[in-house]
């Protein structure tokens, strides 16, 4: 058992590699009219010497993932065959998974796995968990080194109730170990991934990301991430981070993304005007 333990912490911190340097401090000017907000940010270049943080980042504070943590869940059910492909359907059961008052419609219908991913459809992903299964998921997550790896015992809502926490560090090294082929992921899961997290594309790159948000806790207000990476035709990809604080769900909706826009330009890694979508 201890010999066990011991791999399984020898191979999560496998995947936490140090950055190569130090990064490049990133001006908080580069928000614009936000630059007051509370916002952490981290890029780095997999497989390169490149690395970028906004200045006074709290890059190693824990967080709850909320759905940025659907990056992992979804590689999960496509390697444990849970799920074939994007295309696998879940019928939506509103006796089994009522709707709260907070659900956009989009959730309130049946999905497939690409959907649910792009729509952030919570009742889609806990429908997985059950399937999926406590031990899968705990030898799984401290395999890939992600945040803590805590999962409660039969949870459907570990990375929703803060009990599975990461910070931006972790997320951005858990990324990079992904890119470089180090999590045994296999390259039709990750085509899979690149598919559904399509975010924005320009000439010679493309653009990955996932939000995620929740309540902050403790305290009051919401707290939000957009994680994701680059894919560049002529350079490494980019694996990159972002987490912040706002008085309600409202001022993070696009923020999270616009912020993380901004700050990849500023570190040169986005082209002035990259389109929306």
């Amino acid at each position: 058992m201890r010999r066990r333990l011991l791999l399984a912490g020898v191979t999560a911190l496998a995947a936490r590699p140090a950055l190569a340097q130090a990064p490049r401090i990133l001006p908080r000017a580069a928000l614009g009219a936000e630059a007051g907000r509370p916002v952490s940010f981290l890029a780095r270049e997999v497989g390169g010497p490149g690395a970028w943080m906004l200045v006074d980042s709290a890059l190693d504070a824990l967080h709850t993932p909320w759905s940025s943590f659907k990056v992992p869940n979804l590689l999960i059910a496509l390697e444990s065959g849970i799920a074939a492909d994007l295309a696998a359907a879940r019928r939506w059961d509103p006796a089994r998974r009522p709707a709260a008052p907070h659900w956009p419609a989009i959730w309130r219908q049946d999905q497939t796995l690409g959907e649910a991913f792009r729509n952030s459809t919570v009742w889609y992903f806990q429908d997985l968990a059950r399937q999926v299964g406590t031990a899968r998921y705990r030898a799984t997550l401290a395999r890939w080194g992600y945040g803590n790896a805590t999962v409660s015992q039969g949870s459907d809502r570990f990375w929703l109730d803060g009990t599975l926490r990461i910070s931006v560090r972790e997320q951005v090294a858990f990324l990079a170990a992904l890119l470089e082929s180090r999590l045994g992921v296999a390259p039709a899961s990750l085509a899979a991934l690149e598919a559904a997290s399509l975010a924005g594309a320009a000439p010679g790159l493309t653009l990955h990301g996932k939000t995620g948000a929740g309540p902050r806790r403790p305290g009051p207000g919401a707290e939000g991430w957009y994680v994701g990476f680059l894919r560049r035709d002529a350079a490494p990809p980019v694996a990159f981070a972002l987490h912040t604080y706002a008085p309600d769900f409202a001022a993070l909706r696009d923020f999270r993304r616009d912020a993380a826009l901004r700050l990849l330009a500023a570190a040169g890694l986005l082209p002035a005007g990259f389109p929306q979508s």
